[in-house]
């Protein structure tokens, strides 16, 4: 008999209903993200469109960008993505909890979605927007904190380490990334 798969909307649904789980810490927040091969390719879908948000998405609100900055955010989010994925694979093996990767992955991608959206609905404040920007960061961290909390099941401990190599694991790429890019034109006065 076959089964039912989900389109990639209805994924997207569910793991925004996860998303809000997480932030709410509901400790159910794991049911709502598909932790199969589908889903993990659902969820770098999702990183892939948060990038293009990232990089092209101030420039629909009529935001100045000179020429380059997208392909440079482009370039930039999708280093920061990897160091960040291979420091939380070698912290989890590390842990012995090799188990935990693809749904610290799966889950982190759609919040990565999420934040792109909430980011890119800050630019449409203008000057104000940076509410929507603190906003952005205390969501982040909470959704960290629980992704390592009711998806992953670590201990805070564990989650510390976590945060802390992803923290070292995302300088050290930016840091690589400042020397390797070409600083982006000034805007015009």
């Amino acid at each position: 008999m076959a089964q039912y798969t989900q389109t990639f909307l209805e994924e997207a649904m569910s793991a925004a209903r996860g998303c809000w789980a997480l932030v709410a810490g509901k400790r159910d927040a794991a049911t709502y993200f598909d932790f199969s091969q589908r889903g993990l390719v659902g969820s770098f879908i999702a990183v892939a469109i948060a990038v293009g948000l990232a990089g092209f998405g101030p420039m629909l609100f009529g935001a100045y960008a000179p020429p380059g900055a997208a392909t440079q955010s482009i370039i930039m989010n999708i280093a920061l993505f990897i160091a960040q994925a291979a420091m939380a694979y070698i912290v989890l093996r590390q842990m012995g909890r090799q188990d935990g990767f693809i749904p610290y992955l799966v889950a982190t991608n759609w919040v990565t979605l999420l934040s792109a959206v909430m980011m890119l609905i800050s630019v449409m404040f203008g000057p104000a927007g940076i509410v929507i920007l603190f906003a952005v960061v205390a969501v982040a961290m909470l959704t960290f904190i629980n992704i390592g909390r009711y998806v992953v099941t670590l201990k805070g401990m564990q989650i510390a380490l976590l945060f802390i190599s992803q923290a070292v694991g995302v300088f050290l790429a930016m840091g690589i990334l400042v020397l390797l890019l070409p600083v982006p034109a000034m805007p015009p006065v």
